[in-house]
């Protein structure tokens, strides 16, 4: 299994996808359109994802970026979160310290 996931029909909806390992190669295309799969029989009204622990691989990130067109192209607003996103966000002092990084689309801290 290369993602898990949870949808919560309540509200707008969210669609929350959870990439249970760093992906490579051979498995980055599968991920991506189980993702999308997903995105097109729940149409949720907003997307989370989940990247593992570590730093991303090329192939995890490049299935996120293919995932994140899609749904911008539907306009469903995707956000990629690390492992223990029920931490509190950095404050300003510290986006710039060692151990933390800004994406594009979302937010993630490195351990």
């Amino acid at each position: 299994m290369i993602i898990s996931h949870v949808f919560d029909g309540a509200g707008d909806g969210v669609l929350r996808v959870t990439i249970l390992r760093d992906l490579d190669i051979t498995n980055r295309a599968a991920a991506a359109l189980q993702i999308e799969a997903l995105v097109s029989a729940h149409r949720p009204g907003s997307v989370v994802v989940e990247l593992p622990a570590g730093t991303p691989s090329p192939a995890t990130l490049s299935a996120l970026a293919r995932a994140q067109r899609m749904c911008q192209s539907l306009a469903i607003p995707l956000t990629a979160t690390g492992p223990d996103a029920s931490e509190p966000e950095p404050t300003l002092e510290s986006i710039g310290s060692p151990g933390t990084r800004r994406l594009m689309f979302g937010a993630r801290r490195d351990r």
